[in-house]
Parts: structure tokens; C-alpha cells; sequence
């Protein structure tokens, strides 16, 4: 599989919309995609997050999967956020598939909900899609090997924060259920023939500091072999 270039632009700015919103438009995306943690179960603001949707959406279409930090949040802020999200005109692809095309060009969008990234939940969604370029929206990068055994080619995740803080010739030094010195925290890695990129995000969860570690949007730019 090419999946050509994915380049990365640099949001430094965390609290302006204004700002994250300018960084989307500059990468002319033909589709959002939202992979988890939309909000910090720790400092909640699901009519913000609401907000930013129906701005994103106005770029381009917005699909958005669980992760962790809304299964945190109390159910009844968890349901005004989905209410809101959706409302806004985000599409929920919680363990869902969709069909993307462009010109004469497809490929099937696959969303995992974060309760169902270990389990054989992606098989069955792929088994009917074996021979259709496959992109997998999931939160927590740590399951690369069940990603991979599903035949997955590309898989867009988040979770790890870049480590929290990274350092030269080491990388990040602790990511959620991953512990200290993580595998995964950015960029890109591969298994078989899975292809995973990480995003180092752009928020801050239950440590409250980065260092040398700068948030991100990342911008994937797929093309077609001739």
C-alpha cells in the first residue's frame, strides 16, 4: 500500500479556536476526521467542543470516534456532547463503516468505539472489504498488533499525548496504558502490512505539562499508484 505523504502542521496556539480552525482550512482537507477525547473528562466543556464541530464542519465533513476520556465523562454530559456533536453535523463512526469517494477513487472509513479496540469488533467490520484500501479511525495506539491482524491498511490514532515530554535520541517518556518510555507516541510505525500514524494531539490530560513536545494537527495526504 502507498499511502504517498503525510505531512504535519503545528497548532501553538491550544486555546483559540480561531486559530486550530485556520491551521484545518490550510491543509484544504476533504474530510475531518476526530479520533477520541474531544473533551478532558477532568475539565469538561462539551458546548465548546459542540462549537468547534459546527465551525469544522463547515470546512469539511467532520467523522469522529469515542475514546477514552468521553466514557469519563458522567452519562448525562456524555449524552449532551453526542447530542451536540451530531447536532452539529459531525457523523458518528463508532464501529461503522463508510464508503469515501473522490472522482474515480474510494476507500472504506472504518471508526472503532473505545471500549472495542481489542476485540474482534474490526475483523467483522472489514471481513466483507478485503480487496478496498481500508482507514481505521481508533483511539489508543497500543493495539497496532490487533489492528494489523485484522488486515487493516491504515490506522489514524491519538491517546499518547507524544509522551507527555520527549526527549533527543529517547522520544516521549510516559503515555497512558502504555507506562514510562511508551513504543508508540508519534509519527509513524508499521506491522505487516498495517501502517499506523500517531497523533501527538493538542490538549493535556491528567499531567498537565508538555515538554518539547509540541501539539499537532496532522494532515494525510493519500495518492493513488499509477
Amino acid at each position: 500500500m502507498d499511502t504517498g505523504s503525510y505531512r504535519y502542521r503545528i497548532c501553538t496556539t491550544l486555546h483559540l479556536e480561531k486559530k486550530l480552525l485556520e491551521t484545518i482550512r490550510s491543509c484544504s482537507p476533504d474530510i475531518i476526521v476526530i479520533t477520541g477525547d474531544l473533551v478532558d473528562s477532568n475539565h469538561t466543556n462539551v458546548e465548546h467542543a459542540a462549537a468547534f464541530v459546527e465551525e469544522a464542519v463547515k470546512v469539511a465533513p467532520v467523522y469522529y470516534v469515542t475514546g477514552n476520556h468521553e466514557y469519563w465523562l458522567d452519562p448525562s454530559e456524555n449524552e449532551q456532547m453526542m447530542q451536540g456533536i451530531l447536532a452539529a453535523g459531525a457523523y458518528d463512526l463508532d464501529d461503522e463503516a463508510v464508503r469515501i469517494e473522490k472522482g474515480d477513487s474510494s476507500f472504506l472509513l472504518v471508526g472503532l468505539d473505545d471500549q472495542h479496540l481489542s476485540d474482534e469488533t474490526l475483523k467483522n467490520l472489514l471481513q466483507e472489504q478485503k480487496n478496498e484500501l481500508s482507514i481505521v479511525l481508533a483511539h489508543e495506539p497500543q493495539y497496532l498488533q490487533n489492528y494489523a491482524n485484522a488486515e487493516t491498511d491504515l490506522v489514524l490514532t491519538g491517546h499518547a499525548h507524544g509522551g507527555q515530554i520527549r526527549l533527543p535520541f529517547v522520544g516521549g517518556i510516559v503515555a497512558p496504558d502504555q507506562g514510562f518510555l511508551p513504543e508508540y507516541t508519534s509519527g509513524q510505525y508499521n506491522s505487516a502490512d498495517t501502517e499506523m500514524i500517531v497523533s501527538r494531539g493538542l490538549g493535556n490530560s491528567i499531567i498537565p505539562v508538555r515538554l518539547f513536545n509540541y501539539p499537532e494537527v496532522v494532515c494525510v495526504e493519500l495518492r493513488c499508484k499509477n
